[in-house]
């Protein structure tokens, strides 16, 4: 019989020497085994579970529900953030006001790294954007999270060594499986018409694109931040302002004299 995961987060009430280990043997005697757990946060505990009934999960449901030691604040199907707050031990923050806004912080760039490659192996066209200061590690995050997911990653437009910027690709480049990178403020502030053909004909592709300052972006183009799937934040901490005037003035000054490949 086919097993099916589920996602077990509770909040300890209070936290008594043993708990842990009536959890797990509650989850034993229901025949639940337990694929993964950690600290989520505030006093929190998270559990992957692996039950081959649903009556199972029920079962535990109803008799979790009776302790008093613990609050039982989510049983459901794993999704991603759920997994990732399982491996990471927090919880990926999104905007109040815009679901699809994902914020991180320096020091959580293991996190974002996986959550990135989790989003880049799933099938078809996504757009993802990224906003953050210069030297935050944007760029760095975005090809580690492609050797994570095992993808190609090809530069339609860079600052990441020299300022790069394409006007073709060869052949071999025009691959569903490939992660192409746009930056873009280099796009839209320094590129020729020949890069933009470039340009519109990757984002038509079923592939996965991820374009560095999606506000930019979507300022002198037909492309608006509605298209995007994703938005990513990325600060030195949590009160960093993201100045795009400051942006642009770090990205300019890397195109003087000979710091930028145009092929």
């Amino acid at each position: 019989m086919e097993q099916t995961e589920w996602y077990l987060e509770y909040e300890i009430q209070y936290n008594r020497p043993g708990l842990l280990g009536d959890i797990s043997s509650l989850l034993g005697m229901l025949s639940i085994n337990i694929i993964t757990i950690n600290g989520v946060e505030n006093s929190r505990r998270g559990l992957l579970l692996l039950s081959r009934k649903d009556e199972q999960i029920t079962r535990l449901k109803s008799i979790l529900n009776t302790m008093d030691t613990i609050n039982v604040t989510k049983l459901r199907k794993p999704k991603l953030r759920d997994r990732l707050a399982v491996r990471h031990g927090r919880y990926i923050h999104s905007d109040v006001d815009d679901k699809k806004t994902f914020r991180f912080i320096r020091s959580e760039l293991g996190l974002l790294v996986d959550f990135m490659a989790e989003l880049y192996k799933k099938d078809g066209h996504k757009l993802i954007g990224i906003r953050g200061m210069p030297r935050v590690g944007k760029t760095e995050s975005i090809v580690a999270a492609s050797v994570c997911a095992n993808k190609k990653w090809l530069f339609v437009s860079s600052t990441l060594l020299k300022q790069t910027i394409r006007n073709q690709l060869i052949q071999d480049e025009y691959n569903v499986d490939n992660l192409y990178i746009i930056d873009g403020i280099v796009s839209t502030r320094r590129a020729s018409e020949k890069h933009w053909e470039l340009v519109r004909e990757v984002m038509r592709l079923p592939a996965t694109k991820v374009v560095e300052h999606p506000d930019i972006f979507v300022q002198q183009t037909e492309y608006k931040l509605e298209d995007f799937d994703y938005i990513i934040e990325l600060r030195t901490d949590d009160n960093e302002e993201i100045r795009y005037d400051t942006i642009e003035k770090s990205s300019f000054a890397q195109a003087d004299g000979f710091s930028m490949f145009d092929f």
